[in-house]
């Protein structure tokens, strides 16, 4: 046992696993209090659009900037790796700078495309909350170079409770703030606690980052840029498959974009736990891997892996779907959130709940490509998702909860399926490589 804990693969893995753990607790805590505070009203519906766009689009900065720069500063030289941290810190300041602004400024125009059917009542509320929620952006994408550089030398902590910190301010603000601002409370918060994330992380790494000399050959900005391109690319793909339901949740009457929200928590909460301690604890190590040319061992890990995840996606599934209706009903029936809330969100969650295994499977086995530096086969299966989401939705154009995430479901699953078809497709070849 103190092998094993003393292995820093296994330590990272556990340091990541506490992060979650803590992180998804305070997650249903801040869902708990949504529910608690705002039921299946209009009023979370118009939470729900505002928030979930940018959590997923902040999702997508953090791994991507960790996914694509944990390799290439871990390469680095130790006494080069403070100068090539500075280049790409001033470039992305400017990068995310850039994308806060032009959230704020195009909010009217994007809450148009993000909720077209949310009722015009709240239009402006749901405009002024997403121009308060587009300013953790930025301190969320700094946050993520910060965090790459800790990967280098396998310090996961504070990455690992980044989402404990948004979701306890997050709690903390809506709650101090109820009364004061109402729903505001929830940006406020959540926004603070991105901000807190960044101001801990500069506290961590100043003092090392002050003593190290700019000892890098200068890199050309094209090609910082484009290391992250290719996840990005995949990420958004996934993110539009779960804003294009919201979207079309807007549609089907009030209350149903917060309740797709609710059993999204359901979701990604054990997909995190799943995916995020294997994959961030493998990530140096596969990259290792590739750098000393040993695909072999490289294989064998990631398909160790995919198994041990389809197993324990499966099973919590199963269990999720047998239990769906007392546990909401003992997490969230209190308040505003009333009998018929529940019955509410565990139809939707009827189908929405598979989307764990396929989500789970395609990003254990797409994390693991990048690290092996093979971007095409995620990119390609990550359009996959919303391509049949949009196609299943638009020809059932049911109104019945129960079919609000089947789409997305299906989606996922047959994502993993033609990622994994490529994945082995030449693997063949890569195994004959001297």
């Amino acid at each position: 046992m103190a092998r094993a804990v003393e292995n820093p693969l296994v330590r990272g893995g556990l340091t990541i696993v506490a992060g979650v753990l803590t992180g998804n607790l305070l997650g249903f805590v801040r869902v708990a209090v949504t529910a608690y505070l705002l039921g299946t009203h209009s009023r979370a519906d118009t939470l729900a659009v505002a928030m979930g766009p940018i959590d997923t689009l902040n999702s997508v900065l953090i791994n991507s900037i960790v996914f694509a720069f944990v390799p290439m500063l871990t390469a680095a030289a130790e006494d080069r790796r403070p100068g090539l941290f500075r280049q790409l810190f001033r470039l992305f300041t400017l990068v995310f700078t850039a994308l806060t602004v032009a959230l704020m400024v195009a909010a009217p125009w994007l809450m148009r495309v993000l909720a077209p059917g949310l009722d015009l009542h709240y239009f402006g509320a749901a405009v002024v909350l997403l121009r308060i929620f587009a300013l953790s952006t930025l301190a969320t994408g700094l946050s993520a170079v910060y965090c790459a550089l800790l990967f280098t030398d396998r310090r996961f902590g504070l990455f690992a409770f980044y989402p404990a910190a948004i979701n306890g301010c997050t709690v903390a603000g809506a709650l101090a703030l109820w009364k004061l601002l109402g729903i505001y409370g929830f940006a406020i918060g959540y926004t603070t606690g991105a901000c807190v994330q960044l101001a801990v992380l500069y506290f961590v790494t100043h003092r090392e980052l002050a003593g190290a000399r700019d000892s890098a050959d200068p890199v050309d900005w094209r090609e910082i840029l484009a290391k992250p391109a290719f996840f990005v690319v995949y990420a958004t793909g996934l993110g539009l498959n779960v804003i294009f339901t919201r979207a079309w949740a807007t549609h089907l009457g009030p209350g149903m974009a917060a309740a797709f929200d609710y059993c999204l928590r359901g979701v990604t909460v054990p997909v995190a736990i799943l995916v995020n301690p294997i994959t961030n604890s493998l990530l140096p190590e596969i990259a290792r891997l590739r750098s000393l040319v040993r695909w072999r061992q490289a294989f064998r890990l990631i398909d160790k892996t995919i198994a041990l995840t389809a197993a324990a996606a499966v099973g919590g599934c199963g269990f999720a779907l047998l239990f769906r209706r007392p546990a909401i009903a003992l997490l969230f029936q209190r308040g505003s959130f009333t009998e018929q809330s529940t019955l509410m969100v565990s139809a939707v969650f009827l189908g929405m709940a598979p989307s764990l295994v396929g989500w789970s499977l395609i990003e254990v086995a797409a994390r693991s490509l990048f690290a092996l530096d093979r971007p095409w086969p995620p990119v390609i299966a990550a359009a996959i998702p919303l391509i049949v989401n949009v196609v299943f939705t638009l020809g059932q154009n049911s109104r019945q909860p129960e079919w609000l995430g089947l789409g997305a479901t299906l989606g996922l699953l047959l994502g993993f399926g033609t990622l994994f078809i490529l994945m082995h497709g030449n693997r063949r070849r890569r195994l004959m490589e001297p």
